[in-house]
């Protein structure tokens, strides 16, 4: 097995070595490559022996002195240097399952792979998985791994997961934490499911892995209007969700007892549905699950007061508008008041979207669309800018999850700005601070 080179970079080290485009890769140092996993890890030698074919089949060697961290200058014809690995599971809460139909084919696509979880942080359930590649992560020392684990009861994480070796790659957990490998946990629970005293047991089970365990994020299962013909579940009642942080505060504080650390954290949205405070940011230590929505709004809130605190005066006058999800609406109207308040020329309306595509149970701004953004505040008075929070467009900031573009909701709104979830940033932006 070989990989295709596609480009090699003009004047780079593989250029002056003859190596040309529509060469294959086969080994280097002996040791065969089969995605960018192998590639970055053997590029990293200071000597380089590469095995390479010509496309007429005649193969050739290279060797290369180079510096540790000195890129060859080859590219291929995707990151991986192979396809990207999709879900065998047919999880009772899978989001991708409960999309609409007639969106972009990417949002069908169903990710478990783990080269995604070292490079991007996507979280993996380990499913798809064989002995050579848990292997080959421990040798690499990748970490840290992020892992969607769900429920450590091996029966009851096939029947969520439907599928049977849902139940036998638990065993992986235990391999890669003996292997050093850090560890991010997810737990998607559902009400009646895998909380309660299955969570207990889960929460139990991880936390037999500290230190190679470094978080545990237990986030409600989120539904939306599009599940027919899908397993019945049901949203998190308020009783329910303060149970589900009741039980994970119990489990955390017995681990900041005994280590120091909290390790486990109930989602914000856990705390927004229960009616319940949000801990204070020093709550959360490392803050390593924000991409789960974990300490999310106590870091931008503290963010926002020490910016706030260290503000230079704003003596003009300004009127802007914020756009976000319903489950943020409280707290960045909280903090746009406390602007107002510093700064009487400032006028700042916050706007809350209801998901009207997804589904009114669907609250966070990471999935508000661009009709239901446009449909909610067409006509209203926005002042002179409208900001949006950057999670609301995909990676490359160009489009809504619907495909309407950032232009479009442009050419209907008036100037928008898109910004990074960062205090800082939102109160500059509030204030016109480095605004054209």
């Amino acid at each position: 097995m070989a990989v295709t080179i596609m480009q090699v970079k003009p004047g780079s080290i593989a250029g002056r070595h003859g190596i040309q485009p529509g060469d294959q890769l086969v080994s280097i140092n002996g040791h065969k490559i089969v995605d960018v996993l192998d590639y970055q890890y053997y590029m990293t030698n200071r000597y380089l022996k590469i095995l390479l074919l010509r496309q007429s089949g005649e193969s050739y060697e290279v060797g290369v002195h180079k510096g540790e961290y000195d890129d060859l200058g080859l590219d291929f014809e995707t990151y991986l240097m192979d396809r990207q690995h999709s879900c065998r599971n047919k999880c009772i809460f899978c989001f991708v399952d409960q999309t609409p139909k007639g969106m972009r084919p990417s949002l069908y696509f169903k990710d478990d792979d783990s080269r995604m979880s070292f490079f991007f942080g996507n979280y993996i359930t380990l499913t798809n998985m064989s002995d050579e590649e848990i292997d080959r992560i421990i040798q690499m020392k990748i970490s840290p791994i992020n892992i969607s684990v769900h429920t450590t009861n091996p029966q009851l994480r096939v029947q969520m997961m439907a599928n049977p070796r849902a139940a036998d790659s638990l065993d992986y957990l235990k391999r890669l934490a003996q292997g050093g490998a850090k560890l991010n946990t997810q737990l998607v629970l559902c009400p009646g499911i895998n909380d309660g005293e299955e969570l207990r047991r889960t929460l139990r089970d991880l936390g037999e892995y500290y230190p190679s365990l470094q978080s545990i994020a237990c986030v409600p299962v989120g539904l939306t209007a599009h599940r027919e013909g899908l397993y019945h579940l049901e949203p998190y009642t308020p009783q329910q969700a303060a149970q589900v942080i009741e039980i994970v505060t119990e489990f955390s504080d017995a681990m900041l007892e005994r280590h120091g650390e909290r390790v486990a954290y109930a989602a914000d949205e856990f705390y927004l549905k229960a009616g319940l405070p949000i801990p204070p940011s020093e709550y959360y230590g490392e803050f390593n699950q924000l991409e789960n929505g974990v300490g999310l709004i106590a870091l931008l809130r503290q963010e926002f007061l020490d910016a706030l605190e260290l503000a230079e005066d704003f003596s003009g006058k300004r009127e802007v508008s914020i756009a976000t999800g319903m489950a943020a609406f409280l707290l960045l109207e909280e903090l746009a008041g406390l602007a107002m308040e510093r700064f009487p020329g400032l006028q700042v309306k916050v706007w809350p979207i209801v998901n009207d595509f997804f589904g009114h149970t669907i609250t966070v701004a990471g999935l508000v669309t661009g009709q239901d953004l446009i449909a909610q505040l067409r006509g209203k008075d926005l002042g002179s800018q409208l900001l949006i929070p950057s999670v609301m467009l995909r990676h490359e900031q160009d489009k809504f999850l619907d495909d309407v573009t950032i232009g479009e909701a442009r050419e209907a709104l008036g100037p928008i700005q898109v910004l990074e979830i960062d205090g800082g940033v939102l109160l500059d932006a509030m204030l016109g601070v480095g605004s054209c």
